[in-house]
C-alpha cells in the first residue's frame, strides 16, 4: 500500500475531530463511569440531548447565513411560560382538546414571531446579529418571568407530557422527533431552493444578492426556523418536568447550541449547514456534561469544558482550511 492510500485511510483530526472526540468520551465512560451502558442512562442522555440537538439544528441554519442567535434560550423560556398559562386558563379547562392544541400552537407561533423580529432586525435594519438577538436574550426571559410573576408553574396533562416522557419502540419520543426534524432539514438544505439560497448567502452574501437571491427573505427564514425549534424545545422541557420555571428553562442553551453546531462542522463564517453534524455535536456536549456530573465534578467545570470544545472545534476548522 503506497503512502497516499495510507493517508486516505488514516483518521484526519481536522475532518473527523468530532467522531474522534465522541469515541474518546464513550470509551472513557465505559471504563470509568458506572452503569453508563444501562438503558436508563441511555434514555436520560437522549432526553437531555434532544433539546440541545433541536436548538442546534436551528442554530446551524442561522450560522450558515453568517449570523448568530443568542435569543434561543429566552425563546425557550417564553414558550415554556405560555404553555402552562394556557393549560391553567378557564378556556382550556372547559375545552381540553382545544386547550391542548392552543398550548402547543400558541407558544410555537409566538416563537416564530420572535424569529421574524430577529430576522427583520438583521436583514432589513442591518443590525449586527449578535446585537439584534441580544435584545430578545435580555427581554424575552424577562417577559416570561413577568407572565408567570416569577413563580414556578406546575400542571398535569398526559397528552402534553408525552412530548417529554413518551416512548416509541422503547426509545424516548424526543429522539424520534430529532431524527424527523434532521431528515426534513437535511432535505431542505440539500434539495430545496431555500437551502441552496441559504448556503449561497452564507458563502458570499454580495454575490448572492447580485445573482438575484432574496437575501432578506432567506435570512428571516433562517431565524424563524431557529426560533420555532427553540420554542419546540422549550415545550419539551416543560413536558418533561410537568412544570415551568421561566428563570431556568433554556438557561445557557445558546452556548450549548452554538457549541454543538460548531463541533458538528458548521463554519462560523457561514456557507455550510451540516444538520446531522449538529446532532453529533449535541451528543458530545451532552455526554461531556453527563460525564462530569456522573464523576462528581462541579457543574461549573462543564462551562470550561464547553469553552475548550469550541476552541478545539474552531482550531480544527482553521486547520482544515490550510
Amino acid at each position: 500500500m503506497n503512502a497516499p492510500d495510507q493517508g486516505r485511510l488514516a483518521l484526519d483530526p481536522a475532518r473527523h475531530g468530532a467522531a474522534i472526540a465522541l469515541a474518546v468520551i464513550v470509551i472513557f465512560n465505559l471504563i470509568v463511569t458506572p452503569n453508563f451502558f444501562q438503558p436508563q442512562t441511555l434514555f436520560v442522555n437522549i432526553s437531555q440531548m434532544a433539546t440541545i440537538a433541536i436548538v442546534a439544528m436551528g442554530m446551524t441554519l442561522v450560522i450558515a447565513t453568517g449570523g448568530i442567535d443568542l435569543s434561543v434560550g429566552a425563546v425557550m423560556a417564553l414558550a415554556g411560560a405560555l404553555a402552562p398559562l394556557i393549560f391553567l386558563s378557564d378556556f382550556a379547562q372547559a375545552n381540553p382538546a382545544l386547550g391542548l392544541i392552543a398550548a402547543i400552537g400558541v407558544p410555537i407561533l409566538i416563537a416564530l414571531c420572535c424569529g421574524v423580529f430577529n430576522g427583520l432586525l438583521v436583514s432589513r435594519f442591518g443590525v449586527q446579529p449578535i446585537v439584534a438577538t441580544l435584545i430578545l436574550f435580555i427581554s424575552g426571559r424577562g417577559l416570561a418571568q413577568v407572565l408567570t410573576n416569577g413563580n414556578l408553574q406546575t400542571f398535569s396533562h398526559p397528552s402534553f407530557s408525552y412530548l417529554g416522557t413518551g416512548r416509541v419502540l422503547g426509545l424516548p419520543f424526543q429522539g424520534w422527533l430529532v431524527l424527523i426534524i434532521a431528515i426534513l432539514l437535511s432535505w431542505v438544505v440539500a434539495r430545496s431552493t431555500f437551502g441552496r439560497q441559504l448556503l449561497a448567502v452564507g458563502g458570499n452574501e454580495r454575490a448572492a444578492r447580485l445573482s438575484g437571491i432574496p437575501v432578506h427573505r432567506v435570512k428571516i427564514g433562517a431565524y424563524v426556523i431557529c426560533a420555532g425549534l427553540a420554542g419546540l424545545a422549550g415545550l419539551i422541557v416543560v413536558a418533561i418536568n410537568s412544570a415551568s420555571d421561566a428563570a431556568r428553562i433554556g438557561n445557557l442553551m445558546e452556548l450549548d447550541a452554538i457549541a454543538a453546531a460548531v463541533v458538528g462542522g458548521t463554519l462560523l463564517q457561514g456557507g455550510r449547514a451540516p444538520i446531522f453534524g449538529a446532532i453529533l455535536g449535541a451528543v458530545i456536549i451532552q455526554l461531556v456534561k453527563y460525564t462530569l456530573l456522573a464523576n462528581g465534578i462541579a457543574d461549573e467545570v462543564a462551562l470550561i469544558a464547553k469553552a475548550a470544545i469550541i476552541i478545539a472545534a474552531v482550531y480544527l476548522q482553521q486547520a482544515r482550511k490550510e
